[in-house]
């Protein structure tokens, strides 16, 4: 009786509490709306806001009624029959202070919702950043719209068990490890211990036949991808057709322990060849293998060449163990002992140790299977030419696989090397048959060279099948440090570098190689990420280095402003790393992002006054003073380059100022 007056007790002081806080509710609720009629007298805004806050006080206030009303109702069912009154009691209390307004409640609803929005954003977080390479060979793919999709994800009349989970995972690669343990064992107790095992090996036996039961119970409930649709099926009526109709009956017969069946049946222990044959179901179950194999070789986290490499051997040991198992049991089964392959070499083999026996086997087996063939073990009876017989057919079969996997694999190690090999020579008798010289067949090979070794770097092949966004965070994170910091972009805008550096394209140059000529046409900037740069001008076939450039110099914009044929040639010094940008995207940004475009043109006026080269870009005036630059756009007008000239006045070079016939530059223009 005591126990069942407490909670009593606090059912009641429960309810004496709830009474006191929906009087101060009621209490804070009348205040606001004394201040709300205060001020009835301002404009409509008021009115309007009061008349919203009542909608929604009204619709929280019937929601939370209905919710605790329902809550109740629940805990008065489950009571006894002193609590029901009590909590009666407290249920009308409840539902008479629902008519008064939750404005409290309400005024802490924005914080709830935003408190759910940031809950639900942390999720979303934690989702993407699941997405790791272990869950990404796990990751299923939807079919083309929605439809078929969302129908599929709700028919879901059962609890399924999803082939991509990570616990089903877990069990699949237990249950590889006993099928492998499995079909290893089984051979080896038919020849070796007449396919009666006693005491461990027994125990062990049943643990996996009782191991092998479950799986064949889950796979009712594992879902399965359809072949023709590739969608995941969740039914599980389909599942259970699917399973029946396909694999149910093998599996079943690959788990009956037929020998301890027939001692049910009989009453006795028999291990006749029928029950043997019968056992061989087990190896049905190495089909989980396979499955695992090609799982293994599908997962980006493992080596596919180790993986093939490891299905290889397993295959050949595998064999190699059976045709030595099945061979001794021939001779262990033949009637006169002295008349076999191992009782010729070994009388009295049966009394011999086992470990021993089973090594002759296993030696005649991989002898055999080699082709080497000593001669110390060979068949006597005709039972054992038989056998020999279509073993050395089956070695055919197994030596081609094995040959053609591995050379497969080897091949597919050397295939670069070999098409590089073979482009050299092609290279070769290219510059023989053409009569090239030295040097500019030097240069050809030393650029096929350094492509070959490029490539493992410079994946251009692998950019264009990747996305926009993920090349943009790649060459963002590769070449966004170097660009920010070249002369010509700084306090350029992050949107416009990255749209720089989306469009530029990473080359690997050989020392010696001319990158821009003297007097070719501009079509590209370049950037230098490692390596140095010559520059070299060209008179009457001479050529003359006047300068250098090193990682962070750019050259070839100066052209490409200005439209302008190239003045020097660039020529690298040593192994260099190159940016290259179109013209065509330079001029586009100028065009398109003006803020930026008058930074950059401002940047480069600047940079050539600082070099004391402007007589280079707009013509040799004779002075070398700031008052000298609005005289050389009249050079820049005189020679009719419009595009130099709108671009100069846009990064802020006065057009007002005179010549000495008091021409300006548009005027000349």
């Amino acid at each position: 009786m005591r126990l069942v007056g407490q909670p009593s007790r606090s059912v009641g002081r429960s309810a004496g509490s709830a009474g006191r806080s929906v009087s101060r509710v009621g209490r804070s609720v009348g205040r606001p709306g004394r201040r709300v009629g205060g001020s009835v007298g301002r404009p409509g805004q008021r009115a309007a806001e009061q008349v919203l806050t009542e909608r929604k006080t009204r619709s929280i206030q019937s929601r939370m009624t209905m919710s605790v009303q329902s809550r109740m109702t629940r805990y008065v069912q489950s009571r006894s029959a002193e609590q029901k009154t009590r909590c009666s009691f407290l249920l009308l209390v409840l539902l008479a202070c629902s008519r008064y307004n939750w404005n409290a409640i309400a005024m802490d609803l924005p914080h709830s919702v935003e408190n759910g929005h940031e809950r639900k954003r942390k999720q979303e977080e934690d989702n993407s950043q699941s997405l790791n390479l272990r869950n990404l060979s796990k990751l299923m793919l939807p079919p083309l719209g929605v439809s078929s999709y969302n129908q599929n994800q709700n028919d879901r009349p059962g609890r399924i068990i999803l082939p991509m989970d990570t616990r089903y995972r877990c069990w699949e690669t237990f249950m590889v490890v006993m099928v492998a343990y499995s079909a290893w064992v089984y051979p080896f107790e038919i020849a070796f211990m007449n396919a009666t095992p006693k005491g461990g090996l027994f125990i062990a036996d049943s643990i996996i036949d009782a191991f092998f039961a479950t799986d064949i119970i889950l796979t009712f409930f594992l879902a399965y991808i359809d072949s023709r649709t590739q969608i995941l099926v969740r039914d599980r009526r389909k599942i259970a057709v699917r399973y029946l109709s396909t694999w149910f009956i093998m599996d079943l017969a690959s788990t009956i322990p037929f020998a301890g069946l027939g001692y049910l049946i009989t009453g006795r222990v028999k291990a006749g060849v029928s029950y043997s044959l019968l056992g061989m179901f087990r190896l049905w179950r190495l089909r989980k293998v396979k499955q695992f194999f090609t799982r293994l070789e599908k997962d980006i986290r493992f080596s596919y060449f180790w993986i093939r490499c490891a299905r290889l051997l397993f295959v050949t040991f595998f064999l190699v163990h059976c045709a030595g198992c099945l061979y001794y049991l021939l001779a262990d089964r033949y009637p006169h002992q002295g008349k076999t392959w191992i009782g010729s070499v070994m009388p009295n083999f049966r009394e011999d140790d086992l470990g021993m026996r089973y090594i002759a086997s296993i030696y005649w087996s991989i002898s055999t299977m080699t082709t080497v063939g000593y001669g110390d073990l060979h068949a006597v009876n005709t039972r054992e030419m038989i056998f020999n017989i279509f073993y050395m057919l089956c070695n055919l079969g197994l030596t081609a696989y094995l040959i053609g996997n591995m050379t497969n694999l080897v091949v597919e190690g050397t295939r670069r090397t070999m098409e590089f090999r073979n482009s050299i020579q092609v290279a070769s008798n290219f510059v023989c048959r053409n009569h090239l010289p030295p040097r500019l067949r030097e240069q050809i090979l030393a650029y096929m060279c350094l492509r070959f070794k490029a490539e493992t770097l410079n994946q251009q092949h692998l950019m264009d099948q990747l996305p926009k966004s993920i090349c943009k965070n790649i060459c963002q994170h590769l070449f966004l440090p170097t660009v920010k910091e070249v002369y010509l972009f700084k306090g350029v805008s992050r949107e416009t570098l990255l749209f720089l550096v989306t469009n530029m394209k990473a080359e690997y140059l050989p020392p010696r190689e001319d990158v821009i000529m003297q007097n070719e046409a501009p079509e590209d900037v370049y950037i230098i990420v490692s390596g140095e740069v010559e520059i070299v001008y060209s008179e009457n076939e001479t050529d003359q280095v006047v300068g250098g450039l090193r990682t962070g110099d750019i050259f070839g914009e100066i052209s490409a402003l200005s439209n302008r044929p190239q003045s020097f040639t660039f020529r690298t010094r040593t192994l260099s790393q190159l940016l290259r940008l179109k013209q065509n995207t330079l001029q586009e940004v100028l065009q398109t992002k003006q803020a930026d475009g008058i930074v950059i043109m401002k940047n480069f006026l600047k940079h050539q006054i600082e070099l004391e080269d402007t007589s280079d870009l707009v013509g040799d005036t004779g002075e070398k003073d700031g008052a000298n630059i609005p005289c050389s756009l009249l050079t820049v007008a005189a020679t009719g380059n419009s595009s130099l000239l709108n671009k100069l006045m846009i990064a802020g070079m006065n057009p007002d100022v005179r010549d000495s016939r008091g021409r300006t530059p548009l005027v000349t223009f």
